[in-house]
């Protein structure tokens, strides 16, 4: 008989606490799908949104493959920030409303440990694993002051806004490829890399000293929906960071190409101006070459015809024209005054003789 009744009491206190159980399901309501994919991706102290799935995707579609190109040239520019041009990406210095500038962006996704940052080797750039950047060493050599808090899976970089070198670093340099694929029939030009640089007042002049190398396919999801005011006259933001390199409209100078003894302009020129002009005007020229350019001389003679042409019907019109003048003229002229008398003929006087 205690065993019955222990196990009717076992029994009862199952029961009792299924009841309870559903009971409180019911008192919390569930996010249902719509919720699920309604809600907006989570920001972290940076500011920053979390990357998306939907983002991911969009930025797979949008990256350039450029292996199998048949022509390539690989340019090295540096954009001075303080120029009116590349402005947009360097204002505001200071995060105002949300808003922050192309190196505070990369700065903080490097320091949440979203975006990945590469050594910065004089003359190379290798974009592996064994050459990337501890976030921590960058501090620790730009003398950044930074606190650490443990995070979720490692710890997290705090620092002030106060102390990002934002407002130091007035220039990048910008790896991209002009390139021509066959395939496609495509001539175009894709942003490879940045690299912030930093420059420092020191007692023998400004020192400026690159940090590190980002791949631009990784900053791309970031800056796609980041807007930027790029007019002084028209303060409507109607661009983003993705828009202002996909279309160049930056302004950078060539400090130098790809080439077998990976020697820069300054090494093996001693005017710099002349060689940038000079590349440039390659670049242009291979593009006009790829294309049928029609004869000149060919175009000059069609010209001519057809001037000689237009001129004759143009006499004829004109010839056309004044004789229906004159008939106009002649219709509308005075009537014709009646014919004079005609005069008699002189008659001859007869006398007679005596």
């Amino acid at each position: 008989m205690k065993r019955f009744y222990f196990i009717l009491m076992c029994m009862g206190a199952m029961l009792l606490t299924g009841v309870m159980q559903a009971q409180e399901e019911r008192r919390t309501p569930r996010a249902g799908r719509g919720a699920e994919r309604n809600r907006q991706p989570e920001e972290n102290n940076s500011g920053l949104p979390e990357l998306t799935v939907r983002a991911q995707n969009l930025n797979q579609q949008l990256t350039r493959e450029i292996g199998n190109a048949r022509w390539m040239r690989i340019i090295y520019r540096q954009l001075d920030m303080l120029n009116e041009k590349n402005a947009p990406l360097y204002y505001p210095v200071t995060p105002v409303n949300g808003m922050m500038n192309l190196f505070t962006t990369v700065f903080r996704l490097a320091g949440d440990g979203k975006l990945p940052i590469y050594q910065y080797i004089d003359g190379y750039e290798i974009f592996d694993e064994a050459h990337k950047a501890n976030f921590k060493d960058v501090l620790d050599r730009f003398e950044i002051l930074y606190e650490t808090a443990p995070g979720n899976t490692q710890s997290r970089f705090v620092i002030n806004e106060s102390d990002v070198p934002s407002g130091e670093v007035k220039s990048f340099y910008v790896k991209e490829a002009w390139y021509f694929d066959q395939n496609n029939s495509v001539y175009d030009v894709k942003i490879l890399a940045l690299c912030p640089i930093v420059t420092r007042s020191m007692d023998i002049g400004d020192q400026t000293t690159p940090m590190f190398w980002v791949p631009y396919e990784e900053i791309r999801p970031y800056v796609l929906n980041s807007y930027i005011m790029t007019s002084n006259l028209n303060n409507a933001k109607t661009f983003t960071v993705d828009d202002y390199f996909r279309r160049r409209m930056f302004e950078g100078e060539i400090i130098k190409t790809e080439n077998l003894l990976n020697l820069p302009l300054q090494a093996y020129t001693d005017s710099v101006k002349v060689e940038q002009e000079r590349i440039e005007s390659e670049l242009v020229a291979f593009e006009k070459a790829l294309w049928f350019q029609p004869d000149s001389t060919q175009l000059t003679a069609v010209d001519r015809k057809a001037a000689k042409k237009a001129a004759k019907k143009s006499n004829v019109k004109k010839e056309k024209n004044t004789s229906d003048n004159k008939k106009d003229k002649k219709s509308t002229s005075s009537p014709k005054a009646a014919p004079k008398a005609e005069k008699s003929a002189p008659t001859r006087s007869v006398r007679r003789g005596r």
